[in-house]
C-alpha cells in the first residue's frame, strides 16, 4: 500500500507541499478535498445507523412485523457492521484503501434499494444486512488520512471524521422523523441511496489510486472465526439478560463464542499473514485499547442514549417528555457540541499527547456520570451534565480511542486495529444496555440510580483499562 504515515513522517507539514508529494501526503486543496471525501462516505453510514430510528414504529404497522421482529433492522445492521468492519478494513490492506471503499459503498447501496423496495420485513432485515458494510467506511477512513495527511492535519481531520459517529450534527434523527411522517419510511432510504451513490463516485475520483498491495493473502479463515466469534458474544449478551445466564440459549452462545475463539487463536498461529498476529493482539499497543473502547462505550453509552432517554419519556417518575422533545435536549445538544469538540480534541492530542487527552476525557466524564446519577430527576442538571459529555465523550474520549486505534495498529496489518476497535464499539453499546436495562426498567428512582451508578463503576474501569495502553514506538 502506499505509505506516508504521520509517524513516519512527522516532520512534514502543509509549509513544506513538496517533500509532502515526494512521501504520498496531500496538502491545501487536494487534503480539504480527501476529507470531504471520506465525510460523504462516513456520512452514508451514519444516516443509515441513526435516521430510521423514529421510523421503526411505522415500519412495523406497513409491513406486518412484530417488535422483536423490527427491532432486529437495528440490530441486525449493526451486527453486521461489526463484522464486515473488521474483515474489509483488513482487506483493503491487500487489495487497497479505494477499491475497497468503492465496493463497500456499492454493497451499501444494493442493501438501501432492497430496504427501499422491501414487500415484507425478510427483504428489508437483508437489505439492513447489506447495509451493514457501510460500517467499514469508517475504518478505511481513518486509515486513509493516517497515509495520506501530515502529523498535524490528520489529527483534526480524524477528530472531523469522528465527529460524525455521534450523529450528524444530531439532526439525522429528527430529520428522519420528520420525512417518515410526511412521506413514509420508504423516503428515509431514498435520501439515504442519493448519499451512498454520490460517495461512491466521489470516492472513485477523488481517492488517490491505491499502490502495490501488501505481500500476502486475506486470512479468510481468521475473518471466519472471528465473525463468528463476534456473532456468538453478541447474542450471548442479550440473551444472557433476557433468557437467564443459566439458560441453554446463553449456554450456547457462551460454547460458540469460546470454541471460535480457541479456533481463531489456532488459524492465526498458523498464517503467514494473520487478520492480526497473536503477539500483537497480546501486546499493550492493542489490547488495551480494544478492552477501553469496549468498557467506555458499555459505560458511557448507555447512559446518554438509554437511561437518560427512560428518565425523560417516563411519565410518572421521570420528564413526561414524547421522543421528539427527548431528542431535542438529551441528543441533539450533545450531538451538536461534539461536532464542534471532536476536531479540536484531534488537535489537542497532537499537542499534548493521545494517552494523556483520553485520560482526562474519562475523568471528566466520570464526573459528569456522576452528576446525572446524583441527581437523576433534576431535568436541568442532567441536560448540563449530558451536554458536558458532548465534550468529554464525544469529543475526547471518541477522537482519542479511533485515533489509537489508527497508530497503535501493527505496522504490518495498519488496518487490523480500526477493525477490531469498530467491532469493539458495538459489542461496548449493546453490552453496557444490557447491563443497565434491568434496572431503568422498573421506572423508580432507585432502578435509575442503581443503572446510573452501575454505568459511572463500568467507565472507571475503562479509565484504569486506559492506564495499560501505550503508544507503538514509531
Amino acid at each position: 500500500m502506499n505509505t506516508g504515515s504521520p509517524g513516519a513522517s512527522p516532520g512534514i507539514s502543509e509549509a513544506n507541499p513538496l517533500e509532502a508529494e515526494e512521501k504520498g501526503l496531500l496538502h491545501g486543496k487536494k487534503a480539504a478535498t480527501l476529507v470531504a471525501t471520506l465525510l460523504l462516505s462516513v456520512i452514508a453510514y451514519q444516516l443509515n445507523a441513526s435516521m430510521i430510528t423514529p421510523a421503526l414504529p411505522e415500519m412495523a404497522r406497513r409491513l406486518h412485523g412484530s417488535v422483536d421482529g423490527i427491532a432486529q433492522v437495528s440490530s441486525l445492521f449493526f451486527l453486521a457492521g461489526a463484522i464486515t468492519g473488521v474483515v474489509l478494513s483488513r482487506l483493503s490492506d491487500f487489495w487497497g484503501r479505494r477499491r475497497i471503499l468503492v465496493v463497500v459503498l456499492l454493497v451499501t447501496t444494493v442493501g438501501t434499494v432492497l430496504c427501499l423496495v422491501a414487500p415484507n420485513l425478510p427483504v428489508l432485515l437483508t437489505g439492513r444486512v447489506l447495509q451493514g458494510a457501510s460500517s467499514a467506511a469508517f475504518q478505511i477512513a481513518y486509515v486513509v488520512l493516517n497515509e495520506r495527511l501530515s502529523k498535524k492535519v490528520f489529527a483534526t481531520a480524524l477528530g472531523v471524521i469522528t465527529a460524525i459517529n455521534g450523529g450528524v450534527g444530531g439532526v439525522d434523527g429528527l430529520l428522519g422523523g420528520r420525512l417518515s411522517d410526511a412521506f413514509g419510511y420508504r423516503s428515509i432510504f431514498a435520501v439515504i441511496l442519493v448519499i451512498g451513490v454520490a460517495a461512491a463516485v466521489c470516492v472513485a475520483f477523488v481517492l488517490p489510486k491505491d499502490g502495490r498491495p501488501d505481500k500476502g493473502r486475506m486470512d479468510w479463515w481468521g475473518a471466519a472465526t472471528l465473525s463468528v466469534a463476534l456473532y456468538c458474544v453478541t447474542y450471548l449478551v442479550s440473551h444472557g439478560f433476557a433468557d437467564g445466564w443459566h439458560s441453554a440459549s446463553t449456554l450456547g452462545y457462551l460454547a460458540g463464542t469460546v470454541v471460535s475463539a480457541v479456533a481463531f487463536g489456532m488459524v492465526e498461529r498458523r498464517k503467514a499473514t494473520p487478520l492480526i498476529a497473536l503477539k500483537h493482539l497480546k501486546s499493550r499497543e492493542v489490547w488495551p485499547v480494544i478492552a477501553t473502547t469496549v468498557i467506555a462505550l458499555s459505560g458511557i453509552f448507555a447512559v446518554i442514549n438509554f437511561t437518560v432517554v427512560v428518565i425523560s419519556q417516563s411519565p410518572k417518575i421521570g420528564f413526561g417528555m414524547n421522543a421528539t422533545e427527548s431528542s431535542l435536549l438529551f441528543l441533539t445538544p450533545a450531538a451538536l457540541i461534539g461536532l464542534a469538540a471532536a476536531p479540536m480534541a484531534g488537535r489537542l492530542a497532537d499537542r499534548r499527547g493521545w494517552l494523556i487527552t483520553l485520560r482526562v476525557g474519562l475523568v471528566l466524564s466520570i464526573v459528569a456520570l456522576c452528576v446525572i446519577a446524583s441527581y437523576p430527576l433534576e431535568k436541568w442538571t442532567v441536560f448540563a451534565a449530558v451536554a458536558f459529555l458532548g465534550i468529554t465523550y464525544n469529543g475526547l474520549v471518541l477522537t482519542t480511542v479511533n485515533g489509537l486505534g489508527v497508530l497503535n495498529s501493527p505496522k504490518d496489518a495498519p488496518a487490523a486495529l480500526p477493525g477490531l476497535n469498530s467491532a469493539a464499539f458495538g459489542i461496548g453499546a449493546s453490552t453496557g444496555i444490557g447491563i443497565v436495562a434491568p434496572y431503568a426498567a422498573r421506572a423508580t428512582h432507585a432502578g435509575y440510580s442503581t443503572a446510573l451508578w452501575i454505568s459511572v463503576g463500568i467507565t472507571v474501569l475503562a479509565l484504569v483499562a486506559s492506564l495499560f495502553i501505550t503508544r507503538r514506538a514509531d
